[in-house]
C-alpha cells in the first residue's frame, strides 16, 4: 500500500471513530454475506467464534464493498462488514481469509455490545482487537504459518514496530 493509501485507510478510521463515515457518504448497498462467503460457517474458525448459531450469524450478516482502498472493518452504526473491492480482488487470500476471521470476531464483540473503537486505548492495546488477532493467529497457526509469517500478517501501515512487537507478545508470537 503507498502513502495515499496508507493516508485514506487512517482518514477512514478516524471518521469511523468519529462516527462522520455518515456524512462522508462512504455507505454503499449491502448484501447478504453467505451470497460472496460460501461454506464459510464450516471453518472450525468460524464455528469457535459464533457456536450453535454460526449459520443464523452468517446468513443475517450482511457485507458491503467500498471504493475506499483498504482492507475491511465492522460498521459501527449496524454491525455489517465492509471490504475494499481492490483489497478483494488484490489481497493475498489467506490474508483475507485471516481478516475475515478477525472481524467476524468484531461482528461477534458488536452483537455483545462492546465498544469496537474506544479511542482510549492504542489500537494494539484494545481488548477488542486482541482477541481478534488472536482468533486469527490461532487460525494462521492452524494453517501452517510460521512466526515470521504471522508477524508479516500483523504489520499494518497504522502500526509502529513497538506495537507490532507489543501486539505479537499478547498473542505469543515472536516477531524479530
Amino acid at each position: 500500500m503507498d502513502w495515499r493509501e496508507a493516508l485514506m485507510t487512517r482518514m477512514l478510521r478516524i471518521a469511523t471513530i468519529l462516527r462522520l463515515d455518515k456524512m462522508l457518504r462512504i455507505k454503499g448497498q449491502t448484501h447478504p454475506f453467505t451470497d460472496y462467503f460460501k461454506d464459510l460457517e464450516k471453518s472450525k474458525a468460524v464455528r469457535n467464534i459464533f457456536g450453535e448459531k454460526t449459520e443464523e450469524v452468517l446468513r443475517n450478516l450482511r457485507v458491503e464493498f467500498t471504493w475506499v482502498r483498504s482492507y475491511m472493518w465492522v460498521n459501527n452504526t449496524d454491525g455489517h462488514l465492509t471490504i475494499s473491492t481492490h483489497y478483494m480482488n488484490n489481497g493475498d487470500k489467506i490474508d483475507i481469509y485471516l481478516d475475515l476471521i478477525h472481524e467476524l470476531v468484531h461482528v461477534k464483540q458488536f452483537m455483545e455490545g462492546k465498544e469496537l473503537f474506544d479511542s482510549r486505548y492504542n489500537y494494539v492495546d484494545r481488548t477488542t482487537e486482541v482477541e481478534a488477532y488472536r482468533q486469527a493467529v490461532e487460525e494462521a497457526k492452524n494453517l501452517g504459518l510460521s512466526d515470521e509469517e504471522i508477524c508479516r500478517y500483523l504489520k499494518t501501515e497504522w502500526m509502529s514496530n513497538g506495537d507490532l512487537k507489543r501486539l505479537a507478545k499478547a498473542l505469543n508470537i515472536n516477531c524479530k
